[in-house]
């Protein structure tokens, strides 16, 4: 009896998160800060402990949620924050998406991966995951690779036997340079540009 009523707290607590989310997500679209980087600057603005915690929630949502376009934050992380908590604050937000996506996919299985990747993925990726040293060897280049599309990959590799430590090792490795280097191309690239075509 006391486990029926545990389930059942347990499903409208699920059923109250999943509003919750839907409903912070929609405020968010609402705003424009997933395709807006004023906007998204303007929401984090000055605040020096609910800003970064806001960041990390909208870079974990950007990709949980594959109806939201990315890219943005990615760029406002480094431009508000600065090099290095942009850096930290990007990096926890998409390590930690990813992970949530991977047990997503881990759960709900293929069903859930083809409402979420596109016909034309799936059939791309699904041959390769059958050899598991050679896909280990991809997925682990493409998580380092900073225009890989990370999330499809994700969760095609949910379909592996590659086990979660293993995961989240390599997408903790991969996350950490893309990261790293994206930030640095942003901060950088621009200036040589400039300073090789105009000086």
């Amino acid at each position: 009896m006391q486990a029926n009523v545990g389930k059942r707290i347990m499903n409208v607590a699920s059923v109250f998160g999943l509003l919750a989310t839907a409903g912070i997500v929609f405020y968010f679209i609402k705003l424009g800060v997933f395709t807006n980087q004023h906007a998204l600057e303007g929401l984090i603005g000055d605040r020096i402990i609910l800003g970064p915690i806001i960041f990390v929630a909208i870079q974990i949502i950007q990709v949980v949620v594959p109806i939201i376009p990315g890219g943005v934050s990615n760029v406002a992380g480094v431009l508000v924050f600065g090099p290095i908590y942009g850096f930290i604050y990007n990096f926890l937000g998409n390590v930690i998406g990813s992970i949530i996506l991977y047990n997503l996919g881990k759960k709900y299985g293929k069903s859930f991966i083809t409402t979420v990747v596109s016909d034309k993925t799936y059939d791309k990726y699904i041959g390769k995951i059958e050899n598991s040293k050679k896909w280990d060897v991809f997925f682990t280049l493409m998580m380092i690779s900073p225009v890989a599309p990370d999330d499809a990959l994700v969760l095609m590799n949910s379909l592996t036997k590659m086990s979660t430590k293993k995961f989240i090792g390599i997408m903790t490795f991969g996350k950490f340079v893309s990261i790293a280097a994206y930030s640095y191309l942003l901060l950088y690239g621009g200036q040589f540009v400039t300073n090789f075509f105009f000086k």
